[in-house]
């Protein structure tokens, strides 16, 4: 899956010579809680709920209210910030912001914002790549680490003529030769599925249901 297919293209910009109050009012209006700052077309920084709440008084102060918020946009952004393409995976940025620990992104093409991406925009994605916000049900396979495997343990979710949603796969912590299966199936009821998995002499990790015997 690629950035531009997720991405923001109706983002709210800032400018670096607007004010913290200008911010403030923007966040609130808006609802958001990040927002690139571009020049002249350009990228130049970012502004994030945290820059905002660093740059304020606390509502206890006893200091003068006013000045904090005539603080330009340029003064509070973080200048220079990292940039994704529209062409890039979405597993590769995803691992930006994890390295990086940041929350949002811009989306840069030609020199211009193209897009924006945050994190929970990332995190959408991934329940949707899982299934999870489809109902059914979960079903994890510990299987040997080889070619074809696959193949052997969706031929029973054939037979049982059962809709796959999504399938993850994992490594096995405890023994490298294996990796976790993780199915995502279209039925509320998967102890058919499960009984017929471990008729074939597949080892179901979850849900941990006794085998019926016919």
């Amino acid at each position: 899956m690629l950035v531009e297919e997720i991405m923001k293209t109706d983002v709210h910009l800032l400018r670096s010579d607007q004010t913290v109050q200008d911010v403030m009012d923007l966040f609130k209006e808006k609802r958001i809680r990040h927002a690139p700052v571009v020049d002249g077309g350009k990228v130049v920084g970012i502004v994030t709920d945290r820059d905002l709440k660093d740059a304020v008084p606390s509502r206890f102060t006893i200091a003068p209210k006013g000045e904090p918020y005539k603080k330009k946009v340029s003064e509070i952004m973080t200048a220079n910030p990292v940039t994704a393409h529209p062409l890039d995976f979405v597993e590769e940025v995803a691992m930006i912001f994890y390295e990086q620990k940041i929350g949002c992104i811009p989306v840069v093409s030609n020199d211009k914002l193209a897009g924006f991406l945050t994190e929970t925009d990332l995190l959408y994605t991934f329940i949707e790549l899982t299934g999870a916000h489809q109902p059914g049900s979960q079903i994890e396979v510990r299987v040997k680490n080889r070619s074809g495997i696959l193949y052997e343990v969706s031929k029973v979710f054939q037979e049982q003529n059962v809709n796959v949603l999504s399938v993850l796969v994992y490594p096995d912590r405890e023994n490298s030769s294996n990796k976790i299966l993780v199915f995502r199936v279209q039925t509320m009821n998967p102890l058919t599925i499960i009984n017929d998995l471990k008729k074939e002499g597949f080892d179901v990790l979850w849900p941990s249901m006794p085998q019926v015997n016919e």
